[in-house]
């Protein structure tokens, strides 16, 4: 009976996540996968190089694994107000091992003066998808007395495909004002099939809508921007065909740590969790620009799944960013703030 327990608890959480198949993945740590994000987000740091990458372990306790990653690497070329970039994510879904795997290049474009700018990111890339049906577990598989029996075989139709590539593209666009932040990203815009069975399945667009606000906690200080102390609130709207998420929540930052908590609504499909992240930013050389950054979050899920059948969900990130010691130092937008000084 508890073998049984245990793989109608699994089918509960697969259940679950049956609809996140088909949708994307979504980052407590948003702000440390920033191109994931929104493309026009690419090539919008100080410095003249970055590379981040960020790792999602969801529901570690549940039987099947659940990890998400995202690595990307972008250029900046202030001269131009424009920037180039590279992003790999890596989707592992269920006992079935459901893959999902993207490679995409980005290019972003900024207009703008010293009291604002606008940022525009175009998106394009190869996506894929695998399973292996032989993981897969049918009724026709389950005892009602013993559960599972190892090695039984299935009168289902398994089919034959289990790889699938298409083509994927995105756009995003992001203003900056003041001390205010807006963006927003459609993803998946041409609606690729990514169907194992040639039946049509398409792939729903992914719409984020994103805003920041800085507020600064010394603002009659005369002291270094660098020794000042802000917290920022910010709310994150994600929307995929029915499933929807909405983030709210705040960061304090000051000098190199920054600590933020957050409530995510999981909607009608998904469930709702508690986030506490933080931020560690290791300057190797300042003056150059030259500077590593640590990310740490985990999310308690407040309904649907609870924490103890689950052990919430942890995500880790790790960031790098440079200057070319040969490029001549060069700001287009010399007065105004920019997306990066919001984290």
């Amino acid at each position: 009976m508890k073998q049984i327990r245990i793989y109608f608890f699994s089918v509960a959480m697969l259940l679950c996540t049956m609809s996140a198949w088909a949708q994307d993945h979504m980052y407590s740590q948003f702000f440390n996968s920033p191109v994931y994000l929104n493309p026009a987000l690419n090539g919008q740091f100080e410095g003249d190089f970055r590379m981040n990458m960020i790792y999602r372990n969801q529901w570690a306790s549940v039987p099947g694994s659940l990890s998400y990653i995202t690595a990307s690497a972008d250029y900046n070329i202030p001269k131009f107000g424009a920037g180039v970039g590279v992003m790999f994510t890596r989707s592992n879904e269920g006992t079935a091992y459901f893959l999902r795997n993207n490679l995409a290049g980005i290019y972003s474009y900024s207009v703008g003066s010293d009291d604002f700018v606008l940022s525009f990111g175009l998106q394009a890339g190869i996506g894929n998808r695998t399973i292996d049906r032989s993981k897969l577990v049918f009724g026709d598989q389950i005892d009602p007395q013993y559960g599972y029996i190892p090695g039984s075989q299935s009168a289902a139709d398994l089919g034959s495909l289990t790889n699938k590539f298409y083509f994927d593209a995105g756009a995003g666009v992001n203003l900056v004002v003041g001390e205010f932040m807006v963006g927003s990203a459609l993803q998946h815009i041409n609606r690729p099939d990514q169907s194992f069975t040639g039946a049509p399945a398409k792939l729903p667009m992914r719409a984020t809508a994103h805003v920041s606000y800085r507020w600064d906690l010394n603002p009659y200080d005369n002291i270094d921007e660098d020794e000042k102390s802000y917290v920022i609130p910010s709310v994150v709207l994600y929307k995929q065909a029915a499933s929807s998420s909405l983030n709210v929540g705040l960061q304090y930052k000051r000098r190199s740590v920054n600590a933020g908590v957050w409530y995510r609504s999981g909607g009608n499909t998904g469930p709702s969790a508690f986030v506490v992240s933080f931020i560690f930013d290791l300057f190797i050389n300042r003056e150059g620009g030259e500077k590593l950054r640590f990310g740490l979050s985990h999310d308690a899920p407040t309904s649907k799944l609870n924490y103890s059948a689950t052990s919430g969900t942890t995500e880790g990130s790790i960031g790098y960013e440079t200057t070319i010691p040969s490029r001549n130092s060069y700001h287009k937008f010399e007065g105004s703030r920019r997306c990066y000084d919001f984290y």
